[in-house]
């Protein structure tokens, strides 16, 4: 009984984890001229020349969606292999970049 009881314990836990991991830190263009803070909790920043929106965030799969209040609306990201983000094809959005330290 307590075998089955610390395997259920362990893989809510594990769940959890996987539900809440994703993509977080601060992307940006090579310019610098569009900066996105992905935070804990599924709360975002995008910065576009100066401009800052309060936005939330999920994920699932390779697919980030930024919800911003005013202007940037809905944004639909597509998450590579190697961390980058893209925008939707043909649109203002270049990839953003995760920065480091």
């Amino acid at each position: 009984m307590k075998n089955k009881l610390l395997v259920l314990i362990v893989s809510i836990i594990a769940f959890q984890v996987a539900c809440n991991s994703g993509p977080t830190g601060t992307y940006s263009d090579a310019n610098g001229s569009v900066l996105l803070e992905l935070k804990s909790g599924g709360k975002a920043n995008i910065t576009f020349m100066g401009d800052v929106a309060d936005c939330t965030y999920n994920t699932s799969g390779h697919e980030l969606t930024l919800d911003c209040k005013g202007a940037a609306g809905r944004i639909g990201f597509t998450i590579h292999d190697d961390g980058s983000l893209t925008g939707p094809p043909g649109s203002f959005m270049p990839m953003l970049r995760k920065q480091k330290g």
